[in-house]
């Protein structure tokens, strides 16, 4: 297998690639089109086959262009349901197949209504799922009580030792598990319900105390 993570420190975003070099199939996870060019001569330099460009989500009315610019990548894109150019009318759960290896798509809606997560092996990409505040497209999450069922039920239920992979860097961090999540997770974690949604809910800059009326 080759993984390659490929960062942009300028905006924090992170982009992941998953190749079987047994077969030269591989995907890309949150690839940016600003990146085309680059990913391009990575995918021709290793003599890869690109089967699917997976997305947990996105900003393209926001970032016109951006679905127009991965698509010259020429393999189709799994994203949420009703997407121009997605190819899953389901939304895109189900399973995923590259060479040899098998992908877990889920629902995980909340940063935006149709947010997928991808589990490979012992490792979830799931976007800005967890990144609350993180994202400079969408500072609050559209869905604030799909956010929290999606990270309490779907995420946080996997083994501790699962791997978790955001699209935008948090303090220079695109990579930690769901025990320390669960725990330590500013958002989530040693808090409840109520208290999570006041706080997704407040304007974007306000503090937990005033969040929270405090």
């Amino acid at each position: 297998m080759y993984f390659r993570i490929l960062s942009d420190e300028a905006s924090g975003a992170v982009s992941y690639l998953l190749a079987d070099l047994d077969t030269r199939d591989c995907v890309l996870v949150d690839a940016r089109g600003a990146d085309v060019p680059v990913l391009r001569a990575m995918l021709d330099e290793h003599q890869l086959r690109l089967c699917w460009l997976l997305r947990t989500h996105e900003h393209d009315e926001r970032l016109p262009g951006e679905a127009a610019a991965l698509d010259e990548l020429g393999a189709p894109r799994i994203q949420r349901s009703g997407s121009a150019g997605s190819n899953r009318a389901d939304g895109g759960t189900g399973t995923l197949v590259f060479g040899n290896e098998l992908l877990r798509t889920l629902s995980t809606p909340g940063h935006t209504p149709g947010c997928l997560s991808f589990l490979w092996r012992d490792r979830l990409f799931c976007g800005d799922l967890l990144s609350v505040d993180a994202c400079p497209h969408q500072p609050r999450p559209a869905l604030p009580e799909a956010l929290w069922d999606s990270a309490t039920r779907q995420v946080f239920t996997l083994p501790g030792e699962t791997l978790l992979f955001c699209s935008h860097a948090v303090q220079g961090r695109a990579v930690s598990n769901v025990l320390e999540q669960r725990r330590w997770h500013p958002w989530f974690g040693r808090t409840t319900r109520d208290e999570f949604l006041a706080r997704a809910r407040a304007p974007a800059g306000a503090t937990p105390n005033q969040a929270l009326g405090r």
